[in-house]
């Protein structure tokens, strides 16, 4: 007895491990800092499973207090697919942080320690983060007041060091309202810019946000998505655990699986073929963030049921093509297939098509029963 439930305690113990993010803990002995400096990493659920796959990386400043809300968001959006999974890298600085953003008193550019701390991240702690894990090329930056002024230098490397920016409630540094404006009409590369105050956060915080906002709404650049959230009721301390999921849904809004919102307002009215939009869509999912992602049986579904309410046939064959392909061991491409074969006029191979998935996988409601119901129905209705 007592065998069996200490086989069962550590089935509990193995069911809980399973799946779950890593933390671990790294001394990264800085030559540009000239001290060594603690970096607490989390690597996503299936870092260790997935050898093929690779992962964006998420910078977290101050992760002293940042890094456990991001971390925590980042795993529960990559779980859900609303983003990519992704490597946590968060840099432990406590008091530091003052000295580590510092800036010169004439130019306000990063200056003595701060312009260490500025290498430190670009020549030293990114270059090792790709070395040592599978990273995909999208990387993206988060401070809060001190550090959120700070990851804006970053914006005036040509080109720009990271590709999203998220500064909550910003200490800008004098000159940094001024010198925004001008240099992002002219970054060549896709960047992404969140930025947060709330209702009641330090009132010069939040005036010298709100007029950011005003500064960098308006600007017309195809390379520059910008988002803003003045966050009713918080705090300069609690805008950090609303803004973060904003800010991650923001930015990855279009990796998402396609929603019903998306499903209503571009597929039910697109004049286009619907199976470009499902291509179009991965393909931006890999210029913005350097994956190659099979495409998801959910979207698969999303555009065919689209394409037969728009009757667009010719796209429904091509989205069961590439359903077959990709998943060739399911039913998936056999049943939009045999849809295709019915509306076009050709039972026959409808009846076939429909008969050939009934030994394959099941997916959501195509279910074996379903397709040789159809193949039956059209036997008795054409006589085969």
């Amino acid at each position: 007895m007592k065998k069996l439930l200490a086989l069962f305690a550590g089935l509990l113990i193995t069911a809980a491990l399973f799946g779950q993010s890593k933390v671990i803990y790294e001394e990264f002995a800085s030559n540009s800092l000239g001290e060594t400096r603690r970096l607490k990493i989390q690597l996503p659920r299936d870092y260790e499973s997935n050898e093929d796959k690779s992962y964006p990386i998420v910078v977290v400043l101050d992760a002293n207090y940042l890094f456990e809300p991001v971390a925590g968001n980042v795993d529960y959006f990559g779980y859900w697919e609303d983003m990519p999974e992704s490597i946590v890298v968060g840099i432990m600085q406590g008091d530091s942080r003052y000295e580590d953003c510092s800036y010169d008193d004439t130019n306000f550019m990063p200056a003595d320690k701060g312009a260490d701390f500025f290498e430190f991240v670009g020549l030293e702690l990114l270059p090792w983060v790709d070395a040592n894990f599978r990273t995909a090329k999208f990387t993206i930056a988060i401070g809060h007041d001190f550090t959120a002024n700070f990851i804006n230098y970053y914006l005036f490397k040509d080109p720009p060091l990271f590709n999203g920016y998220i500064a909550l409630s910003p200490d800008l540094a004098p000159m940094m309202d001024e010198r925004l404006p001008v240099r992002i009409p002219n970054i060549q590369t896709k960047v992404f810019y969140y930025m947060a105050t709330g209702s009641d956060d330090i009132k010069d915080l939040m005036e010298i946000s709100e007029a950011l906002d005003k500064q960098l709404a308006p600007l017309k650049n195809d390379k520059f998505a910008y988002y803003f959230d003045n966050l009713e009721g918080a705090t300069h301390y609690s805008l950090v655990a609303r803004a973060i999921p904003s800010a991650l849904e923001k930015i990855f809004s279009v990796y998402r699986p396609i929603s019903k919102q998306e499903y209503n307002e571009k597929l039910l009215t697109m004049t286009t073929p619907i199976h470009q939009y499902l291509l179009d869509k991965y393909k931006t999912i890999e210029d913005l963030f350097g994956l190659t992602n099979p495409i998801r049986v959910n979207d698969f579904i999303a555009t065919a049921s689209a394409c037969e309410k728009q009757k667009q046939w010719d796209s429904l064959r091509e989205i069961a093509t590439m359903a077959s392909k990709q998943y060739p061991d399911t039913v998936l491409g056999d049943y939009y297939m045999g849809r295709y074969y019915e509306e076009v006029g050709e039972p026959k191979r409808a009846m076939r098509t429909y008969q050939a998935g009934f030994d394959k996988e099941e997916v959501d409601f195509i279910t074996v029963d379903l397709m040789l119901d159809k193949a039956d129905k059209i036997k008795e209705d054409f006589g085969y």
